[in-house]
């Protein structure tokens, strides 16, 4: 990974290309070369699908090896819906391809005239973008179709459906899976809306003739990945949980534990948990015939995924992710797991992030478009957002937008990203964490659940403010040093457990690239890009007034525990005091 290109599609005759030495980005990769880009290159106060925005796609400092969980992709730009930096990650495929191929990042820059759509093709010879009108508002199924009958089906490829497409605050961009299909997704923040203004539908990756990224010490490089799966393989959650039930093992956990939010955040359990849990759900897979253990990208091995197959033993989608079962399940009261798994695929086809859309329609029902519970009339919702009807622009610009539309006051985001899947009143190290990431609402950005609800790295009580703030500071901070190796996020239950597998992956670093990072190093580069980012964004007008929860958190209580979020705003502003 040695390589920048850069894809000015806005260049005089057409889009242009032009490689360039990795240079004064060397040691970066991941998140921390996205945000890094991105706060260096792109003005904070530009509109977001302007020319002067930039797309950046990078994979991991460790993909492309045969490290372990080495598959995750950073897609960074300034956010068309929080109006400050975002940094959006997805498995699948690509991440290693690009790696392979030996590209440090891809920078899609400028703006095309015209509404000509593009297609980029890159391989091991170089890159070829040609025109593709015939793409225009496909979902992203049939144009991976499209490009796997003209390229084959060993290319993994990147795409926005008709979302994106259409310049939606809550569209997505979508990565291939092991199989092919575009079912993971760089989710938040709008990154497919900013992919769409690029005039960019599809960039198609080939890395045959490649190889593995050797590192420079091939021995210790083995050992230490031995000894960081042994690690990952023996830890409860990464080694039983997960693999066994998928993320939505997470439904009956968070709903025994108050803290699941039902009726768009009025309540915090859900009387039809049982019948969406990770439980229910692996169970009808494998009653079915599909998959409910399953890697998103080579080199799982949690293998948190799955296959869901409809009664007939037909796919419906890939195995829904927690925050999608609750987004489009309790969230919205549906406890039906065959009419879930549809509106994920939905979302995916058209390319949306399944949080905001499902917590969209959330609030949409509170307003009284539909009912709640009404699986059938969620499902219309969302189809109406691939036709581009006023209705569905208005739902695919995602749950913010839709409060102001419809009048409804209870409206869970911060900096216009709707929160995911953790009432912030009753697991409130996850509330520290929504309330300041410099991303908005985002659960990954510093997972207090693990030690709220979980007990991994220790407990702190959810339901008590104390502690909160540092276990969110001292998250945020991990969690952005992980963000940059390329690995996936689950990988930290095990590192706050089990240290002899933090100093696994630490080896590993050093093996690859012939350095000597310990751990306070970690923790410098997580801090390094936690301010990068929160500059970017009080440049672009982001405040610490933007640090805050909706202010019904603090004053609504909500059953059964019957708390509110009671962390001041003088101590949300000490998170970033390091």
């Amino acid at each position: 990974m040695d390589k920048i290109l850069r894809i000015n599609m806005g260049a005089q005759g057409g889009p242009k290309f032009a490689e360039a030495p990795i240079g004064e980005f060397a040691g970066l990769g991941g998140r921390g070369l996205t945000s890094t880009i991105v706060a260096r290159e792109v003005p904070p106060t530009c509109h977001p699908l302007s020319q002067e925005n930039k797309l950046v796609i990078a994979p991991g400092l460790l993909s492309g090896t045969t490290a372990a969980m080495s598959g995750r992709l950073s897609i960074g730009c300034k956010s068309p819906l929080t109006g400050g930096i975002k940094e959006s990650n997805s498995g699948g495929q690509p991440s290693q391809v690009l790696a392979r191929l030996g590209y440090a990042a891809v920078i899609l820059e400028g703006k095309p005239e015209g509404d000509d759509l593009y297609r980029i093709f890159i391989n091991k010879d170089g890159v070829t973008i040609t025109v593709d009108n015939s793409l225009k508002m496909l979902g992203n199924y049939a144009v991976v179709e499209k490009m796997q009958k003209e390229f084959g089906d060993k290319i993994a490829c990147i795409s926005i459906g008709q979302a994106g497409e259409m310049k939606l605050a809550a569209s997505s961009i979508a990565c291939t899976d092991m199989e092919g299909r575009p079912a993971r997704h760089a989710g938040r923040g709008g990154v497919g809306a900013v992919m769409g203004s690029k005039g960019v539908k599809v960039i198609v990756l080939d890395d045959t003739g490649t190889s593995v990224r050797q590192p420079k010490d091939p021995d210790k490089f083995r050992e230490a990945n031995k000894i960081f799966v042994d690690g990952l393989r023996k830890h409860g959650v990464t080694g039983e949980a997960l693999p066994a039930y998928g993320t939505n093992v997470l439904t009956n956990i968070l709903n025994e534990a108050g803290g699941y939010p039902t009726y768009n955040f009025r309540e915090g359990r859900f009387a039809g948990a049982s019948k969406i849990s990770g439980e229910t759900q692996a169970a009808l897979e494998f009653d079915r015939g599909g998959v409910p253990t399953h890697g998103c990208h080579r080199g799982c091995v949690i293998r948190c995924s799955g296959i869901y197959n409809d009664k007939d033993g037909h796919y419906i989608s890939k195995q829904p992710e927690y925050e999608t079962v609750w987004a489009h399940g309790g969230n919205c009261g549906i406890d039906d797991l065959d009419k879930i798994a549809l509106m994920d695929f939905i979302d995916d086809d058209t390319g949306l992030d399944t949080i905001d859309t499902g917590v969209a329609i959330g609030i949409a029902m509170e307003a009284g478009v539909i009912k709640y519970g009404d699986s059938d009339g969620a499902i219309s919702l969302l189809k109406e957002v691939g036709k581009g009807t006023p209705m569905g622009r208005i739902l695919g610009s995602g749950a913010a937008v839709v409060g102001k539309v419809f009048g409804v006051e209870r409206v869970p985001v911060v900096k216009g990203q709707a929160m995911p899947a953790y009432d912030p009143r009753a697991v409130k190290g996850l509330g520290v964490t929504y309330a300041t990431s410099p991303m908005g609402a985002d659960h990954t950005a510093g997972y207090a659940t693990a030690t709220n609800i979980l007990k991994v790295g220790g407990y702190v009580d959810p339901l008590k403010a104390q502690g909160q703030v540092d276990l969110s500071r001292n998250l945020q901070i991990a969690t952005a040093a992980i963000d940059s190796t390329g690995m996936c996020v689950f990988i930290a239950f095990a590192l706050l457990d089990l240290p002899e597998t933090f100093q696994a992956l630490l080896d590993m670093l050093n093996a690859h690239y012939g350095i000597n990072l310990n751990a306070d190093n970690v923790a410098d580069l997580g801090k390094t890009i936690l301010k990068l980012e929160r500059d970017f964004n009080n440049r672009a007008g982001l405040t610490k007034e933007q640090d805050r929860l909706p202010a019904f958190f603090k004053l609504q209580q909500v059953p059964p525990h019957d708390v509110t979020f009671d962390i001041t705003d003088e101590e949300l502003d000490q998170v970033f005091n390091f």
